[in-house]
């Protein structure tokens, strides 16, 4: 995990807030990277476009919406909905006030990420990952994301620098407490199963090693042919095309340099796999990043 988060170096941490009274909806539009909230008073009803249920979050909650989709908070008996932008664009200090407010208030951030790199973790997450006021890692969540809000609006030395840090703090506490519900799947439910997560911290500690799904079995403690059918099951593919994909992630620089680095004899062999993971050349690739 500390490997992807240090790939996913989250930046332009926006902090905003909102303060409801009475009953009311807010619909807001897609939004680039994640957004994290916490709910300081009161209730609502949290929808977001493409999922089938909606969920209810309450003071102490705290909530990452994932996918960038569109969403709804609503009350339980809401009038028709507002657009987020009538009164986002009279908010003040970042707190846009609804119905006069009184009753709810919600504190939040967005973060985006450098790269393309934050499909591999927020892909294993669903559209929306919900913490329950139930335990002290919900604390620390609430404590950051105030923190946050603070440094945002003081501007203090350091500021920034404070923020990126809050980021990963809540992003890493968010995954631990979703690690540990027993719900996830994908990458993320690679790491609960320890046979796997060694395998996977093999990988990643020497991904220029030419791996063999032999050597990854043994590493597991697996026959190779168990290995490969859970290591697919749970991941959504080979051991094998889970490293290629590993190796393109970790930087275009020099292309033959990073390709004799990970593991390729030729420059050659490095772009085209490179391609037929990343859908497009190295360079290709370099632009998009640098852009």
């Amino acid at each position: 995990m500390s490997d992807v988060l240090s790939l996913l170096r989250p930046k332009t941490a926006i902090s905003a807030g909102l303060d409801a009274g009475g009953e009311w909806a807010i619909r807001f539009p897609a939004h680039d990277g994640i957004k994290f909230n916490t709910v300081m008073r009161g209730a609502c009803w949290v929808s977001v476009e493409g999922e089938a249920e909606r969920i209810r979050i309450e003071a102490g909650d705290c909530f990452l919406l994932t996918r960038g989709r569109p969403f709804l908070f609503a009350t339980d008996n809401p009038s028709l909905p507002i657009d987020s932008a009538s009164i986002y664009d009279h908010a003040i200090d970042g707190i846009a006030t609804c119905n006069g407010g009184g009753d709810f208030f919600l504190i939040g951030g967005r973060f985006s990420f450098e790269g393309d790199h934050a499909g591999l973790l927020f892909g294993a997450l669903p559209a929306i990952v919900h913490i329950r006021d139930a335990s002290s890692q919900a604390a620390v969540l609430r404590w950051a994301l105030e923190q946050l809000a603070l440094e945002l609006k003081q501007g203090s030395p350091g500021g920034a620098l404070m923020a990126d840090h809050l980021a990963q703090i809540m992003l890493l506490q968010v995954l631990r407490l979703w690690l540990a519900s027993g719900k996830q799947s994908g990458w993320l439910g690679a790491l609960a199963d320890q046979r796997l997560t060694r395998a996977l911290g093999a990988m990643h500690a020497e991904p220029q090693r030419r791996w063999t799904l032999v050597e990854l079995a043994g590493l597991a403690g697996m026959s190779r042919t168990t290995f490969a059918e859970r290591f697919r099951d749970v991941v959504g593919q080979t051991p094998l095309d889970y490293l290629s994909g590993w190796r393109m992630r970790l930087g275009v620089h020099s292309v033959a340099t990073i390709g004799f680095s990970v593991g390729y004899e030729s420059e050659a062999a490095f772009s085209t796999a490179f391609r037929r993971v990343m859908g497009r050349t190295p360079m290709q690739h370099r632009c998009m990043v640098m852009a």
